[in-house]
């Protein structure tokens, strides 16, 4: 059945390659905003090699899924594009051994990619498994930064909310003529609503038309790959099809307007580990500074500190012995968010929803709930008032 060599040998770098058995080199697919139309993130396509479709408990299948996913980030284009990768798992290794996490994490970081920059998309088999034993193999995958997609056809809607993917694949017979079936239009409206319940973010495969587009976007779907997008032959860095604009019609009064995008400026961010002094050298250096954004090891803002609120504390007496030594995140207020998507009128709202504090700058987000950049409230009520 496998060509893989004896159980008991070490797996060599290119005994993956031997193994594939398919004679098909990877492929490259966008993983596309489709509201933005913005290249997010690059999946690689390519069949799972005989031999890992199976675990038998040694470790081998481990082993060798994690040197193949290596083998495809060195691949090609893949390990240059600065894009966010997704690569496809073979489900058989969640069961083979408990350190899968770490043997794929030393794998990829030695091809040059980090845990953060990283989906493993879990494959069809993925149904055969124990529930324990997903469960399971996601918290380990997780724990070590990595992030984890679900196709609808291999996994109920309990089991997403459970395990909380990062990514939820729609099955692309829901994807296929969704603009005039209006089962499929609220089936793939659910599982949307589902996923983004805790966290999860769906993904429409296999969109071929602009119509479909349209629709997946009304549905709540932020993602899509496709012949629609690219052909087959597509490579990194090159061109996609630009999304349609929504239409007039399709717009409410909260849509209307300039996107929150086109008063966006670029974050100042540090990790969540940055001391209070750090920051101070940041606002201390820039002057017209409003606010610091502090992210997490997947890039999603987990506070924001305020310019005046911080330096009351600092500068205060004993303010700099107390916090310039320790983590600026002490000092941090929970940020306040806005989608890409949202509108700059949607987003004003958003600043002004809180009865007991008015926030003067909104963190904007990709699809993925990582930081693009900030926007100053005063930025928007100056230039929507000139409209």
């Amino acid at each position: 059945m496998s060509t893989l060599r004896n159980q008991h040998t070490r797996p060599g770098p290119d005994a993956v390659e031997r193994g594939a058995g398919s004679g098909r080199g990877p492929s490259f697919r966008p993983i596309v905003d489709l509201d933005s139309g913005a290249v997010v993130a690059l999946e690689i396509v390519v069949p799972v090699p005989r031999g890992l479709e199976r675990a038998d408990g040694s470790g081998r299948v481990a082993s060798l899924s994690a040197e193949w996913l290596s083998s495809l980030v060195r691949s090609g284009v893949g390990a240059e594009s600065p894009l966010p990768l997704i690569l496809p798992l073979p489900s058989a290794a969640l069961a083979d051994r408990a350190d899968l996490p770490s043997l794929t994490e030393s794998a990829l970081r030695r091809a040059g990619r980090r845990p953060r920059d990283v989906t493993l998309m879990l494959t069809p088999d993925l149904v055969d498994l124990p529930r324990g034993r997903i469960l399971a193999g996601v918290v380990g995958l997780r724990a070590r930064g990595f992030r984890c997609g679900f196709g609808t056809a291999m996994a109920r809607p309990d089991l997403v909310v459970e395990a909380a993917p990062f990514l939820i694949r729609l099955d692309p017979r829901l994807v296929s003529g969704i603009d005039g079936d209006q089962r499929n239009g609220g089936i793939v409206e659910g599982l949307t609503r589902i996923g983004r319940s805790g966290g999860v973010y769906a993904l429409a495969a296999e969109v071929s038309r602009s119509e479909e587009v349209v629709r997946l976007r009304a549905c709540g779907v932020r993602l899509g790959s496709g012949d629609f997008f690219a052909d087959p032959g597509w490579r990194p860095g090159e061109k996609v099809t630009p999304v349609p604009e929504p239409t007039a019609a399709a717009l409410d009064d909260s849509d209307a307007g300039p996107r929150v995008t086109e008063f966006m400026v670029p974050p100042v961010d540090f990790d969540a580990e940055s001391t209070g002094g750090q920051v101070l050298e940041a606002f201390t250096g820039d002057t017209a500074l409003n606010s610091v954004v502090l992210i997490d090891h997947q890039d999603k803002p987990i506070g924001v500190i305020d310019r005046t609120r911080f330096l009351l504390s600092v500068t205060g007496r004993y303010g700099h012995a107390l916090h310039a030594k320790r983590p600026a995140l002490r000092l941090a207020e929970s940020p306040r968010t806005v989608p890409s998507w949202t509108s700059a009128i949607a987003a004003l709202r958003v600043a002004g929803q809180d009865r007991e504090r008015v926030y003067d700058d909104l963190i904007v987000t990709n699809p993925y709930g990582q930081c693009l950049g900030v926007v100053h409230v005063s930025d928007l009520i100056q230039s929507l008032s000139l409209r």
